[in-house]
């Protein structure tokens, strides 16, 4: 009995310690790769034009208001408030990533992704940066299936 409580006992540290990483790196890096986008929104619209998939009219508001939905989600994340709303969207955005880097490569467009820095002249691995997003996808997932579940206390678990 005493070895189950040890284990259910650490499993729930670990467990927290899980969730709260995984909040302040997905948290960080939305607020990182605003950052730029933030301050040289020009810069920003040119790289969203080059994946060729908005009508250029969408081009500079996605580039002046994208950037500060993720600042919004990583702050909520990384905060703790609205915590599974903010990575609700920080999924939402991460799956049309996901979805407009994969069609780039399949393309075959040799573009920077833009995703991190704006002012970037060579291309990027739009493979490798997929593969980023989908494991930032995950994580932003399983922050809204663990964050704020109500954790067994020792009274229920004996």
């Amino acid at each position: 009995m005493i070895v189950w409580r040890m284990k259910f006992f650490d499993l729930k540290i670990l467990t927290i310690w899980l969730e709260r990483t995984a909040r302040v790196i997905l948290g960080a890096v939305f607020i990182y790769a605003s950052w730029s986008k933030i301050l040289h929104p020009a810069g920003f619209a040119e790289s969203i034009a080059n994946y060729q998939i908005l009508p250029p009219m969408w081009v500079n508001p996605t580039a002046l208001l994208l950037p500060w939905l993720e600042l919004m989600c990583g702050v909520g994340v990384l905060s703790g408030v609205l915590t599974r709303g903010s990575a609700l969207i920080a999924a939402i955005l991460l799956l049309v990533f996901g979805a407009v880097l994969g069609y780039s490569a399949y393309r075959g467009l040799d573009i920077h992704c833009g995703c991190f820095s704006v002012g970037g002249e060579a291309a990027s691995n739009l493979y490798l940066d997929l593969l980023r997003d989908i494991v930032l996808l995950i994580t932003a997932i399983l922050i809204m299936i663990f964050y704020g579940r109500p954790r067994r206390s020792k009274a229920e678990s004996t």
